[in-house]
């Protein structure tokens, strides 16, 4: 299987800069894997799309405010740091631009010395190890000196942090948001909740990989990066019990997705579980638990692309992205969602 045959053509000004002002007001494309139809509704909708004893399965990660601006200490030269993992308390994995910088042994001083670092060694992939030092509780340094990572496509300045978070967001520990949750608000989970509908929280903390190029040209051969998760007993009892009872499994997002499918065994069940995961879900994939699929729009050629299409079918999600495009949808982080039943 070829990647370029996950290609799409999308002009540059469909990819979306900004979310809109109210979260469930973006647009919503519903689509039928069975019957092929398509539908075009507002996020808000959705509710009509969900029965009494379905299962709705959101990732409560938090992203963290990971990237800091900072100087070398002595040269004064500007530098920037992306937080990728956080090792122990106060060793974390980054990305470091400009790299050639960065030698080991290398200092860099971020605000007003409120937070210092130091290049340990090197890591792969041209990351660092580095030690921070700082006075206080590391994690309300960073939110005071910290941004949000957005991905590479936008290039406008987010106003309200919380925008990069969806209103569930509980631990932190991600570089990047579950965007197909950024669509709810809190009413509107009240009123799935209303309707019947049981809500169950996995955690899966996204990492910068997802933005990564598939650079092999067979799909086969990409190599898939790895990611935590955790899935607790009580959530794991309300997915079995919703799927013992009839009801259908929704994903929120495809971070929602590889969590559950990492997880569940060949009969369709999950257990309480963490680790890391690297599935890498394409066309040829077997589903085992999930029935339907809330996600945003995503990008050509990307992992998450080839996800959705073995989930619907590849010829349904090509022919449904292009439909997008005519239609003006809005693409990526910010963009607007589709319903995949």
């Amino acid at each position: 299987m070829r990647v370029k045959d996950f290609n799409y053509d999308l002009p540059k000004e469909l990819i979306a800069q900004h979310p809109v002002e109210i979260r469930d007001e973006s647009r919503l494309m519903v689509v039928n894997k069975t019957t092929k139809q398509i539908e075009h509704r507002h996020f808000k909708n959705i509710i009509d799309y969900l029965n009494s004893g379905d299962c709705l399965v959101l990732n409560n990660t938090r992203v963290l405010p990971a990237r800091l601006l900072g100087v070398k200490e002595g040269t004064g030269g500007k530098m920037e740091f992306l937080l990728l993992k956080r090792i122990d308390i106060n060793h974390w994995e980054t990305l470091v631009k400009p790299g050639k910088k960065a030698k080991i042994g290398s200092r860099f001083i971020f605000g007003n010395g409120d937070l210092k670092a130091t290049v340990i060694s090197d890591s792969e992939g041209g990351s660092r190890i580095v030690e921070f030092e700082y006075d206080g509780i590391f994690e309300e340094i960073l939110d005071k000196l910290g941004e949000m990572p957005l991905p590479p496509y936008i290039t406008e300045k987010l106003k309200d942090k919380e925008r990069y978070q969806t209103v569930y967001s509980r631990e932190e520990g991600s570089a990047a948001a579950p965007t197909a949750g950024l669509h709810f608000t809190k009413e509107l989970l009240e009123q799935i909740k209303t309707k019947g509908v049981k809500i169950a929280f996995v955690t899966l903390h996204v990492g910068l990989g997802t933005f990564r190029p598939v650079k092999a040209e067979i799909v086969e051969e990409h190599e898939m990066h790895s990611e935590y998760y955790m899935l607790n007993k009580e959530t794991a009892e309300i997915i079995n019990s919703a799927k013992e009872n009839g009801g259908r499994v929704i994903a929120v997002g495809t971070t929602s997705n590889r969590t559950l499918e990492s997880i569940a065994d060949d009969n369709g069940k999950v257990c309480e579980k963490s680790g890391w995961t690297d599935i890498f879900i394409y066309p040829g994939y077997k589903f085992k638990i999930v029935d339907a699929l809330i996600t945003n729009f995503h990008l050509p050629q990307s992992t998450l692309i080839m996800l959705v299409s073995a989930f619907a079918g590849k010829d349904l999600i090509m022919s449904a992205y292009d439909i997008a495009v005519k239609e003006k949808y809005r693409f990526f982080s910010f963009g607007d969602a589709m319903f995949l039943h």
